[in-house]
């Protein structure tokens, strides 16, 4: 889907409307505060249709995100679920990226949100790998940033929130600049957290490592997928506090998230991690995800809403 699609079409509070005519005002609260939550949603097309990867999950984590803000969205869960499926069925898609945002529309502009308007948006898009195809199979080479995140009595980081992703941005913009693909970030404290956009898991001998939740990190549904798949593939997966350090000496490292997917990291500040590819675990990892979400093998999970 090209971004001036007019024939494509997005779902706004309820109405489908051309792709070129999704406006909102310019003095709208979150142009001016970043008040939006949002999700970010993968469908996969496979021999049985097009499926839509943990629905309910994102749906729900959206509705957990606006609630810390107390934001209160006019629909129920049902609705955006519906909606979402609606959206990728009237543009005609097979895999594609979900983004449903909610957001603090045309009202008052100051700082208190609460007198103006819930505004409900869906789209989505065709979208192939967040980090690219070559880094799926190879790695990608990665940066620790300089920009920390922020600690838990400042941003609640388990809300998917616009706003805090002007920190991420920072992270992204001074990796690309160093001659990154994406950015590692600490957490307040200086212990690995997350990427800008993605979560990240350590593999040391035969066990899997990842941040703990107290890491100023978001609960990620693909970093829960890989968890859960790794835990039947009989690897031992431990959440804690990780060193920076420790990512240096990794058998593998790698990116979770909707849109990364299950991507390697081969290099982490110009150090060469494990055997300079994916490593093997990672690849056991990423086949059995695609398997399932491509309808290779049975989803007994129960993760696909097809369309």
């Amino acid at each position: 889907m090209a971004w001036d699609d007019t024939a494509s079409k997005i779902w706004i509070d309820g109405n489908m409307v051309n792709w070129n005519e999704a406006n909102i005002h310019v003095l709208s609260h979150v142009v001016h505060y970043g008040t939006s939550v949002f999700e970010g949603i993968r469908a996969y097309k496979n021999e049985n249709g097009v499926a839509v990867f943990r629905l309910k999950e994102h749906v729900q984590r959206l509705f957990d995100s606006a609630k810390v803000y107390k934001i209160e969205i006019p629909y129920t869960n049902e609705e955006i679920e519906n909606a979402i499926l609606d959206v990728v069925r009237e543009n005609e898609l097979d895999g594609c990226y979900i983004r449903p945002i909610v957001f603090r529309g045309y009202g008052e502009l100051g700082v208190n949100p609460l007198n103006c308007p819930v505004n409900v948006v869906i789209a989505a898009w065709e979208w192939g790998s967040y980090l690219g195809e070559e880094g799926m199979a190879n790695g990608v080479d990665i940066g620790v940033s300089s920009w920390r995140k922020p600690a838990p009595d400042t941003f609640p980081t388990l809300a998917k929130c616009g706003a805090n992703y002007m920190n991420s941005q920072l992270a992204k913009i001074e990796a690309i600049e160093n001659g990154f693909d994406e950015a590692i970030m600490l957490d307040y404290e200086g212990h690995v957290s997350e990427g800008s956009g993605e979560n990240i898991f350590l593999v040391e001998g035969e066990k899997l490592y990842t941040p703990s939740m107290a890491s100023s990190n978001l609960k990620g549904i693909t970093r829960d997928s890989i968890m859960t798949l790794a835990n039947d593939l009989g690897y031992e997966v431990v959440e804690e506090t990780i060193s920076r350090e420790r990512l240096y000496f990794a058998d593998e490292v790698f990116f979770t998230g909707t849109a990364a997917e299950v991507t390697p990291i081969r290099s982490i500040d110009r150090k060469t991690i494990g055997i300079g590819k994916r490593g093997p675990i990672a690849e056991k990892l990423q086949k059995t995800f695609f398997d399932i979400v491509e309808a290779k093998i049975d989803d007994k999970y129960g993760w696909l809403t097809y369309i």
